[in-house]
């Protein structure tokens, strides 16, 4: 929401006074707020190299990225503020980055090139600003009066020459972005974020969004800062699993069990982290079979499995993406188990071919080929597992029709913009983090189904990172087998 808008909504409504002698008494009387220099936290050297990489992409060329601002929830309340990914991703600032801010990598002319450039300058041509709203200051209007933006309301802001230190950026006031804008240009801009600043970009975007393009191909490899904060978010998942585990019993005492796990989970979320990555699944019994269930309203019965997809996102704005399906009572009964042990089978065979230099949809097509045989075996399929496989038959699909990877970093569905060519049918790198979640799900109303498997839905998902020699599993620490869940659910139980 734009700040007229957000003051237009309340004027109806306010109380504020607009006296004279009001006004003189408010901007007074407060203590200067002390200034710290701090050191350069650690995204700010690797956002400096992610800089350069783009800059090296687009010489000549104006590159903006804007973080975008507050969005409407309902009236003048707003959702919690969270910059555009590709922002973080070339700044370094994460949940307390400020709405509305905008990195510009200014292209360096031939004329400005030196052997002396200043520390903002990228390794290949562009100066790189970012232009953000500083602190107003008690004695202005917008201090007090302002419900969007305004200090009294919303907290202080860092002071400019605090941000320059602690993103190793030069920065400038947002009021001066405008000026900055003008002018004849080559110019990419990320669109989607700020409509605003699009509009002020004459001519940008030539040939389409491309530069969100590029960014999310350059994203799908993570350098050794997003692969520590991917595990640092995965860790803190593993504490929320642990706190949902240890809550369960009070979950089957309520009319919405479901939204006791889910509060579980969100509580560690905030401790530990941001918050969450996305909407927990918390689902139970036959919720389990709907593959985003996200309403959370249901009963959570001993006897049942629940699906708990969950992942915390850090501070950072990197996240985890988890899956654990848990037997309420602690145990797996034996047709449980049996759905339960195909899905990690399906699943390690996904692990075992990932290494450097296969294509990714490899990893996706090593778990169906699990998926088919094990169906195949219980009689679902009216071919052989070889049959299903065929592209024009697919059979076996109809118990898991969603793919078995996806891409994860600052988005849970990470580097969204890539061509195909460099995710789905990409060649596989060192440094890439991606998920392996192959699932099994039986609707309650499967027709096609014995009885007994009707409403049991099962989805195991890790996340893992590409090395030299394979991969490694992010959330090994968080046990997965059946004997494993059991063990770890008594464990926690007993604390």
């Amino acid at each position: 929401m734009s700040e007229s808008s957000t003051m237009q909504s309340t004027t109806n409504r306010s109380t504020t006074p607009t006296g004279s002698a009001f006004t003189e008494q408010i901007q007074q009387g407060w203590a200067e707020r002390p200034q710290t220099t701090p050191e350069p936290r650690a995204s700010a050297a690797p956002a400096a190299e992610r800089r350069a990489r783009i800059s090296a992409l687009h010489p000549g060329v104006r590159l903006v990225v804007p973080a975008g601002g507050l969005k409407v929830r309902s009236n003048d309340t707003d959702y919690p503020f969270r910059a555009l990914p590709d922002f973080s991703y070339l700044t370094g600032w994460g949940s307390d980055a400020e709405p509305d801010s905008v990195l510009v990598l200014e292209p360096v002319r031939g004329d400005e090139r030196s052997d002396e450039r200043s520390d903002d300058s990228t390794a290949s041509g562009h100066t790189a600003t970012l232009y953000f709203r500083g602190p107003a200051g008690r004695g202005t209007t917008e201090f007090y009066a302002n419900p969007a933006i305004g200090e009294f309301w919303v907290g202080p802001r860092p002071s400019l020459p605090h941000v320059a230190a602690d993103l190793g950026l030069a920065v400038a006031d947002l009021a001066e972005l405008a000026a900055a804008l003008e002018g004849e240009a080559d110019a990419l801009v990320v669109t989607g974020a700020d409509a605003a600043v699009e509009a002020q970009i004459a001519g940008a975007n030539p040939d389409g969004d491309i530069l969100a393009r590029d960014l999310s191909e350059l994203r799908l490899v993570k350098d050794a800062y997003e692969i520590a904060e991917v595990q640092a978010a995965v860790d803190a998942t593993a504490r929320g699993f642990d706190d949902v585990i240890a809550d369960l019993a009070d979950a089957t005492q309520h009319e919405r069990g479901e939204r006791v796990v889910e509060g579980a989970f969100h509580r560690r979320a905030r401790l530990d982290g941001n918050t969450v990555g996305y909407d927990t699944i918390a689902a139970s019994g036959h919720h389990a079979c709907y593959l985003h269930w996200t309403r959370n309203d249901g009963q959570v019965r001993p006897g049942d499995l629940i699906l708990l997809d969950a992942g915390v996102e850090v501070d950072s704005l990197y996240t985890a993406d988890i899956t654990r399906t848990l037997p309420i009572s602690g145990e797996f009964s034996e047709i449980q188990r049996r759905i339960y042990d195909a899905v990690v089978e399906a699943a390690d065979a996904a692990f075992a071919v990932v290494k450097p230099g296969i294509v990714f949809k490899e990893v996706h097509a090593a778990a169906m080929e699990v998926i088919a045989r094990k169906t195949a075996e219980m009689g679902l399929l009216p071919v052989s597992a070889e049959q299903s496989l065929e592209p024009d038959q697919q059979l076996h699909r109809r118990w898991m029709v969603h793919g078995t990877s996806h891409h994860l970093g600052l988005d849970v569905h990470d580097c969204a913009a890539a061509r195909r060519d460099f995710y789905h049918d990409g060649i596989v790198r060192e440094g890439m983090v991606f998920t392996i979640e192959p699932g099994l799900y039986f609707q309650a109303d499967d027709l096609t189904v014995p009885e007994e498997l009707r409403g049991i839905g099962v989805r195991i998902e890790d996340d893992i990172v590409v090395t030299a020699d394979g991969a490694v599993n992010l959330s090994a620490a968080i046990p997965r087998t059946a004997d494993e869940v059991e063990a770890w659910m008594r464990e926690v139980r007993s604390r």
